[in-house]
């Protein structure tokens, strides 16, 4: 039986291009999408864009023709890749993809759903990396009509429609990404409906032109209360929930600054200071650099930099940063600590490195990518001072290295040890005003949806609570100028 079966698979000719553009109708999957499941349902209810047509084209590159299953928008963007098998919802709402049209490898995409806006203990979201889906467009091969999972309260379909970002099924993905691996990563757009304007497809946005970490980054301070008694000074380039709950599950309170925000004039309140991930160029950070700088040259605080966070504090000692090919994007890469001599299994996602060759004397390299040989990450040869290019906090992928964080709250300890010695010591804790008068989550943030269609979708908690202050302002100017 199974060695007819493999036979019969054998001498089955490839399809052509062709059958990715039919009309798919639902069916079960082997081993994949739950095949006795209710249409009716609004559980399992397809998205209204199913059969809509669409187009993938990379500029100056070949042009894909499949199905629409989120916004009926179009759009242009980085066109990256990534090869992780699961963690799509994590993936999607990472800020780090802001601007950037994400392909997945895996065939599969969408057959767990996507869970709900649930909170763990400390305020920050369980399931998600940031409130808003980041990523410009969405193209899988096969995007599931029908999810099955505990977690989940709507399709990706459902959710991509409902955020504003299109997406594209029925094209083969295996095609694309050999493309991208030969030519780099490159422009692109995600054109929806039966017409193909060959004319609107020749404005692709360049996302590298565009500062996207002030696009993520939030407008103003807030602050993640911890039951320990250290203080950390995060800097926002666009930093995912899971990095923030890496240090306050360790013991440390956040307190949230905007990327460009003076650290330096306020380090005296703090235990460490810690650089996050972030979307695009780093030389756009030159003022967040300047500010690390000072950091390093006035202050001996513990400095942790992850992702940007890591070409940005290189940027700060002088090296320089560079472009990679086609970047790296998966929860398998291999990284090995110089160090040590371990190799560590690493999620990452960035599409620039740091150039070793132009490393401060006073540093040395970390990590290196045992696929392509980049720089993975530095450290100071005295001082608590390092950085990672790929992520410890792991969501998803493995966590092999998340005990960095372990490393980092220590020297914050010591830290404070070494202050109190020497009569500088003084509460670890936030002052209590500033926690009841900081927010507890990011403040003015907006989706690419919302710059696009003018409409300021700001963050706030159960949907509103920005927006209520927003008109609150508005009511108290109208008042002061009725006085």
């Amino acid at each position: 039986m199974l060695s007819r079966f493999i036979k019969q698979s054998a001498t089955t000719k490839p399809s052509s291009l062709t059958r990715y553009t039919s009309k798919f109708q639902p069916q079960a999957r082997f081993l994949a999408t739950v095949a006795d499941v209710n249409p009716q349902t609004p559980r399992n209810r397809p998205s209204k864009s199913t059969q809509t047509r669409a187009t993938f084209t990379i500029k100056n590159g070949p042009i894909f023709s499949g199905k629409s299953f989120g916004a009926d928008v179009n759009v242009s963007g980085e066109a990256v890749f990534t090869t992780s098998l699961v963690g799509y919802p994590e993936s999607l709402t990472d800020p780090s993809y802001r601007g950037q049209i994400l392909v997945f490898t895996q065939p599969l995409i969408g057959n767990y759903g996507v869970p709900g806006m649930s909170r763990d203990e400390f305020g920050l979201l369980r399931h998600f990396e940031s409130p808003h889906l980041q990523a410009a467009g969405v193209v899988v091969a096969d995007a599931a009509e029908h999810y099955s999972h505990w977690t989940a309260v709507e399709s990706l379909g459902e959710w991509c429609a409902r955020s504003g970002v299109p997406a594209i099924t029925g094209v083969d993905t295996r095609e694309i990404v050999t493309y991208l691996r030969e030519q780099g990563s490159s422009l692109a757009r995600i054109t929806v409906g039966d017409k193909y304007d060959a004319d609107e497809d020749e404005a692709f946005t360049d996302p590298e032109a565009i500062n996207l970490v002030r696009r993520v980054s939030t407008k103003q301070p807030f602050h993640i209360a911890s039951p320990g008694d250290l203080h950390v000074a995060l800097i926002d380039c666009g930093v995912k929930e899971n990095i923030m709950r890496s240090l306050v599950s360790r013991g440390a309170s956040v307190t949230v600054l905007p990327f460009d925000y003076p650290v330096q004039n306020i380090a005296q309140h703090f235990d460490g200071v810690f650089i996050s991930n972030g979307p695009g160029d780093p030389t756009h950070c030159r003022a967040t650099a300047h500010n690390l700088r000072q950091i390093i040259d006035h202050h001996q605080l513990p400095v942790f930099g992850i992702c940007l966070g890591h070409q940005l504090l290189a940027m700060a000692t002088g090296a320089k940063t560079i472009k990679l090919k086609y970047g790296n994007r998966a929860h398998n890469i291999p990284a090995l600590d110089l160090t040590t001599g371990r190799c560590h299994i690493t999620s990452q996602n960035h599409g620039y490195a740091v150039d070793v060759a132009s490393l401060h004397p006073d540093y040395k390299e970390y990590f290196v990518n045992l696929n392509d040989s980049s720089n993975e990450g530095m450290i100071h040869k005295s001082r608590p001072i390092f950085s990672t290019q790929f992520h410890p906090e792991a969501k998803g992928g493995p966590m092999d290295s998340a005990y960095l964080f372990d490393s980092y709250i220590q020297s914050c300890k010591l830290y404070k040890e070494t202050q109190e010695r020497m009569g500088k010591g003084r509460s670890g804790k936030p002052s209590p005003l500033l926690v009841e008068l900081l927010s507890k989550e990011r403040v003015g943030t907006a989706t690419e949806h919302a710059i696009r269609t003018g409409f300021k979708d700001v963050v706030g908690r159960e949907g509103g609570a920005a927006r209520i202050a927003e008109r609150g302002a508005q009511a108290g100017k109208v008042a002061a100028a009725e006085q």
